[in-house]
């Protein structure tokens, strides 16, 4: 059984975010990432245009993620795995399938992680 990401939760976070790195996979497991500046519409990401290996990784292999890094030292990374397709506008979009705010524990930080280490957020229904 998948968790549901929440997507309206998923859009108001994302408002917190400047950029984003885009990893998928070649037939040969090597990650392939590309900066990118998704935009949320209708319970997708939309990439917007990509280049040659991108498609091409995409294609073979949907599944992908996209990172997006802290604004400041400390804070959560947002981490959205999802399904990519090539849209009718020959864009990527990305479905989001899982969706986790993430950062390494500190001593003052809440760790949803049983060994510790990590201080996660899933966004989910």
């Amino acid at each position: 059984m998948s968790v549901k990401v929440d997507l309206d939760r998923l859009a108001d976070v994302l408002g917190d975010y400047a950029f984003g790195y885009l990893i998928s996979v070649g037939d040969d497991y090597r990650a392939h990432t590309v900066a990118v500046d998704p935009v949320f519409a209708d319970g997708h990401l939309d990439v917007g245009t990509v280049g040659r290996h991108t498609r091409e990784n995409t294609d073979r292999h949907s599944d992908v993620t996209i990172v997006w890094p802290p604004s400041d030292p400390g804070g959560y990374s947002l981490i959205v795995d999802g399904r990519a397709q090539i849209s009718d506008r020959e864009t990527l979009t990305v479905a989001p399938t899982r969706a986790v705010l993430h950062r390494k524990a500190t001593a003052q930080s809440p760790s949803t992680s049983p060994d510790c280490l990590h201080d996660c957020v899933p966004l989910k229904e």
